[in-house]
Formats: structure tokens, C-alpha cells, sequence
């Protein structure tokens, strides 16, 4: 998840999943649960999800595997607050960027 990949117009299922560590099936299951992921559809069917679509995912990978809500409670603090949760989950975003490289500047030392 924490992986830099160069930013794309669309992502592919593949790309989403291997992103997060995940299987494409939970993708598809989140795709379904969660109303704020729709990803667009090409003429094969297969999903093509934006960069919107894939900040979405983070914030909910992050309210459900690291801080351990259940899918209705993710949904329930999307649709109370999103704008917290995101503003939340980009603070927690940059303090993991610094521990990452406080950790590199030690290991220097």
C-alpha cells in the first residue's frame, strides 16, 4: 500500500489489489459495499478505477485493516464526517512518510 506508483488515469483490478495486498475478489466486494468507488467500465467489462477511486480505497483499507472498523462502521463514519476521516487519514499518512524517514536517518547514523 505504501508502494509510490506512478500516477495513471485508470487502474486495473490487478493493479488496485496488488497496490493493498489484497485479492481482486475483495476489491469487487468493496466495489459493491461502498458507494463512493465506481470505477468505470470498458467495453469488456472490465474495471478501470480512477485516482479517486484508489484514494477512496485508502481511506477505506485504512478505517477497516489498520484501525479495525467493520464495514457498516466504515460506511457510517464516511457518511457522518468524510471530510474528517480523509483529513485524519492524510495526517496519519504524512506521520508514517516521517517516521519512515527519521527510521532511514537513524539507520545512517
Amino acid at each position: 500500500m505504501d508502494k509510490d506508483i506512478s500516477r495513471k488515469l485508470f487502474y486495473t483490478i490487478g493493479e488496485v489489489a496488488k497496490m493493498f495486498d489484497v485479492n481482486t475478489s475483495l476489491i469487487r466486494f468493496w466495489e459493491k459495499e461502498f458507494d463512493i468507488i465506481k470505477p468505470k467500465k470498458n467495453k469488456k467489462g472490465n474495471r478501470l478505477f480512477t485516482q479517486n477511486d484508489v484514494d477512496n480505497f485508502h481511506i477505506i483499507y485504512h478505517l477497516v485493516k489498520e484501525r479495525g472498523f467493520t464495514l457498516q462502521g466504515a460506511k457510517d463514519k464516511l457518511r457522518e464526517n468524510k471530510q474528517e476521516t480523509i483529513d485524519n487519514f492524510e495526517v496519519v499518512k504524512t506521520l508514517k512518510k516521517m517516521k519512515r524517514f527519521l527510521l532511514e536517518i537513524r539507520s545512517e547514523i
